[in-house]
This record gives C-alpha cells, structure tokens and sequence, in this order.
C-alpha cells in the first residue's frame, strides 16, 4: 500500500512538472506572440500617422491656399479703395460689385469710421440698431493693430438687416482720402464659413475620426459637433493642442485611446487637429489572436510528449523539496538538511532553505515593528480625544456664557467641532498639510481663547499650492504646540508668540514650530531628544511618539530637530518627504 501511494506521488510530481515545463514554453509562445504582435501593432501606427499627418497636411495646404486667396481679395479690395476718389464713386462701387458677385463666399464688404459710423457696404444693405459694432473683436482688432490683418472667430453676421450668415471677418485699419484729409477708417470684409466648413468636413479619419480647428488660445474654430460643443454635451481637451504645434500625440480617455494629430497654419496660427481611433488602426488583432492560440494549442501537444519522460528523472527530489515546503506551509520553519539530487535541484534546495532562513528573520522583525507600531497607534487614538483638554475647554466655554461672550462661544465650539473632525478624519492616518495646519490652527484659537490672549500666533507657508496639498502623519504639530504652551509661555510674565513656518526644503517637507517662551536647559533638552522626559501635563502625545511614528512611517531620514534655549525660546523642526495627495492616490 505504501508502495502505491509513493508510485502515485511520484506520477503526481511527475505531472505537476510536465504542467510546469509546459505552462514556461506556453509564456515563452505567448512572449513571442504578443512581441510579433506588438511590432505588427506599432507599424500599423505609424503608418497610421503617417497617413494621418498627410491628410491633416493636405487640409493645412487647402487651408492655406483657401486663407491666402481670402487675403489678396481683402488686398485687391484695399486698394480699389485706397485709389479711389472717394467712397460713393460709380466705379469703385462698380468694382467691388464685381468682386462680391464673382466670388460667391464673400458676404459682403464694408467701411466704418473708427467711432463706428458706416460709410460704405457692398451689397447695399441697411446697418441694424444696437449692434454695439465697435465693441466686437474685430473691430477692436483693427483698432489695436492698425498695420495687420486680422481674421475672426466664426460668427454670425448680425451687423446688416436681412439674412443672418455664418461668418469669418476680416478686417484692418485703412486710410481714406477725403475732402478735409486723410481718414483712419476700418475695411471689414465677411466671408462666408461654409467654404471653411465644406474643406473640414470632406477629409475622413476612419469611420469616427475627425478634424477640428482651434485659434491660438483654444477657441473652437471648426468642429464637426460644434453644436453639441456649444450646448455643454461634447467636451473636447484641447490642453495638448495647446502646448504643441506640430507632430501626433495618444491621449488615453476612461473609454477609449485616440490619436491626436496637430498642424498649424503659419499665416493665423490655428491650429488643425486630427482625432483617429485607435481600435480603427489596427484591424487584424483578432486574427493574430486565433493564429497565437491555435500555435499555443500545436506546441502544448508536442510539448506533453517531450516533457513527459524528462520530468521523471528529477520528480523524486522535488517531492522531498515539496515536503520541505509543506513543512513551512504548515508553519515549520525549522532547520533542516539540505536534498541531494541533480545540479539544478540542489541549487534550488539551497536557495529554499536560505529563503526560510531570511522569512524567519523578517518575522521576528515584523513582529517587533507591529508591536512598537500598535502601541504608538494606540496613543495616537488615545490622543485624539483628550478629557483633560476637553474639560478645560469646557469649562471655558461655561464661564463665557456666564459672561455673555456668545461670540467667543460661538467661535471656541465651532474650533472645537472642527479640531475633532479633523482628529478623527475618517479614519485615516494621512492627511494632507492643509488639514494638518487646520487642526493645528482651531488648536490655538481654543487655546488663545482660555488664556485670554497670552500669547500670539502665526502660521506662514512657503509655496501654498504646492505645500498644502503634500501628506503628513496625523497630529505632528499639536503636540509641539501643546508643549510649546504648556511648558514655554504658560509661565511667561509677557505675551507669547507660537510661530509655525512650513517649506519644501532640498526635496523635503519642513513643518517647524518656534516660540519665545522659556526655553529648556541642556540637560532637559538632552533627555527630550533621548526620549527619557516625561510630560505631566498634555495630550499624552509626547515628542518622542511623533518621532517614533515619522521613522518607522517614512524612515530614519526622517524625524524631529530640536534646538532650545533658556529664556530665549524652542525652535523643532518636522522633517518628512514630500509626498502630493494625487501621487499618492495613483501609488
């Protein structure tokens, strides 16, 4: 029966390393499959934006030629003007006619006097009321930039009664020959959006892809969903855009990855976005897919026949490493001999036993650092509510109300709510230095409150957007101050001062606390950075658990400076790294 049991044990080793040895050559196919895939996937790509960026480059050559045409006629019509007699000459009026007639995307030409008074339009129209014409970006435009043509946002023509276009105007300052002398006038041509629009909308990026135009700080210019833009239902980033002025970018969304592809027109610097999909790119991932698993299917069954009648001559001693194993498994970590067998074999028993051996030891240590680590969180929890403060503060909250300071009630309460909100923050041991500061500073209002304004206080931070927003432990700087109150100006004849700086130093994170109060003598100071002092009054927080809890959370980098000095004051210093609440949610 025994001899049963060890044959089938044996054909159990032998299987789990048959399995084995296949499982390592299915990963090897599965490297190689997914290697071949990926270089099939990143030539895909690139032609992918090759071929994007020669559309996007095609539509910036279109776009230009469109623009520059734009640009000689807004030129042709400057200096019909310019050569002109006059405004109301029969065949200036004739000229311009001609121009708007024979080019269909011209909506129409007008000049304006700089206070906004129209003097000429073509086609004839009638200049509607309230149109607050010198208020709009094209003529300030013109105004401020009397040498440059300037082209506009599309909008809708609402200067002229009559049909409403969708527009892009041109305008500058030009100057008018009169009887009484030259006159500073503005030339606003409006050409019609839908050439524009007609030039966008023909180009294709697969069957989601599209292409957008944007002005240099980001305005939309041309979108394809412009209407669902404006109406608050499609969002578009335009913040990569933005920083770049040409090549192709991924930009990776909750649903999907898309292409980002970006030129930009010289002459007005918009910018032209291609946006491709790229689930469209690569369209032959599903047959790669089956041609690596139906591989991996061929190569399994070869393999099984192979491997089958190796893993018999090394199944014996990985059974006695197996048992070693169930030893430990079971909580055995012992001591024992070495298992003879092949070259591979005892390397790998070796390398086993040495493995239990450093387990071993970090248990040992883990036990030790859980145990100092239960205890400081037990003071700290213990810390959180403390009835001695908590009575204190109480008790003068009591004696306001007797007095009537309903204001100083109002305000102690409300600190008091907020410092044990803050205390408890859901739990969590981290918490950011806004919060931490917060604590600290609803700590001293309460404070200032029962010692009828003893001492002052201040809290100055160095970089605030950055600054607040790193983590720090929990309750580091009310301990400091407690003792900085308790110990330094309680006993002061003047008014005290409590100064808290917080700075990032050589990539470190400084909170320090400074007062004026008593100070400490070299001896007391010795056995407060030993850990020897004891406080008999206080939160039962002592600076000796802060420091313990900085080390053993961030390291023995990292910890307390203590500097005092007898009747001059006590400056410690917080050290901790400098660790931002969107890093650490992304760790």
């Amino acid at each position: 029966m025994k001899r049963l049991l060890a044959v089938i044990k044996v054909k159990g080793i032998q299987f789990i390393i048959t399995t084995s040895f296949t499982l390592v050559t299915v990963l090897v196919m599965l490297f190689v499959g997914v290697m071949l895939y990926g270089k099939f996937a990143q030539t895909a790509e690139q032609n992918a934006y090759l071929h994007t960026q020669q559309i996007l480059e095609q539509v910036k050559y279109n776009l230009d030629s469109y623009l520059n045409g734009m640009t000689q006629i807004f030129e042709l019509v400057d200096d019909k003007i310019r050569r002109s007699k006059g405004l109301t000459a029969d065949k200036l009026s004739e000229q311009l006619e001609t121009i708007v007639e024979t080019r269909k995307d011209i909506v129409s030409i007008a000049v304006f006097t700089r206070d906004g008074t129209l003097l000429s339009t073509t086609p004839s129209k009638v200049l509607r009321r309230n149109t607050r014409l010198t208020e709009q970006s094209w003529f300030q435009k013109a105004i401020e930039d009397p040498t440059n043509l300037s082209f506009s946002l599309p909008h809708i023509q609402n200067l002229f009664k009559g049909e409403y276009t969708w527009v892009v105007s041109m305008s500058r300052e030009i100057l008018l020959h009169g009887p009484d002398g030259e006159i500073h006038a503005v030339l606003l041509v409006d050409v019609n959006f839908k050439e524009i629009d007609d030039l966008c909308q023909s180009v294709g990026l697969g069957k989601k892809g599209y292409v957008y135009i944007i002005d240099l700080v980001g305005n939309i210019v041309y979108h394809p969903q412009q209407q669902l833009i404006y109406a608050g239902l499609k969002n578009e980033n335009r913040s990569l855009p933005l920083k770049h002025s040409y090549g192709s970018y991924v930009e990776e969304t909750q649903d999907e990855t898309r292409l980002i592809t970006i030129k930009t027109i010289d002459q007005l610097g918009w910018k032209i976005i291609g946006v491709s999909y790229m689930d469209e790119i690569v369209t032959t991932k599903n047959e790669i897919s089956r041609f690596i698993f139906w591989l991996l299917i061929f190569v399994i069954v070869i393999v099984l026949f192979v491997l089958h009648y190796l893993s018999a001559k090394i199944s014996r001693p990985i059974k006695l490493l197996e048992q070693s194993m169930e030893k430990v498994e079971q909580g055995d970590f012992s001591e024992s001999e070495p298992i003879r067998g092949s070259h591979e074999v005892e390397q790998l028993s070796l390398r086993f036993h040495l493995m239990v051996a450093k387990v071993r030891e970090l248990m040992h240590q883990i036990i030790r650092e859980q145990e100092a680590k239960r205890k400081s969180e037990l003071e700290v929890l213990q810390a959180q509510i403390n009835p001695h403060f908590l009575y204190n503060t109480l008790n003068s909250v009591v004696r306001m109300v007797g007095n009537g300071k309903n204001e100083d009630v109002i305000t102690t309460i409300t600190s008091l709510s907020k410092l044990f909100r803050i205390s408890l923050s859901r739990g969590k041991n981290i918490i950011t230095v806004r919060e931490e500061l917060e604590h600290v500073r609803h700590y001293l209002i309460i404070q200032k409150m029962r010692y009828k304004q003893k001492f002052e206080y201040e809290i100055v931070v160095e970089d605030e957007d950055e600054m607040l927003n790193c983590l720090t432990l929990k309750l580091l700087l009310q301990p400091i101050v407690e003792n900085a109150i308790y110990h330094g100006i309680e006993h002061l004849a003047d008014p005290g001062r409590i100064r808290i700086y917080v700075a990032l130093i050589e990539g470190k994170v400084l909170l320090q606390v400074s007062d004026n109060g008593l100070g400490m003598s070299p001896d007391v100071l010795a056995q407060v950075k030993a850990g020897f002092y004891k406080s008999e009054e206080g939160s039962g927080v002592g600076i000796q658990n802060v420091q313990e809890r900085i080390r053993l959370t961030f390291g023995e980098e990292y910890g307390l400076e203590i500097a005092s000095e007898q009747e001059e004051g006590t400056v410690v210093r917080v050290w901790i790294p400098r660790q931002v609440a969107e890093e650490r949610e992304r760790l």
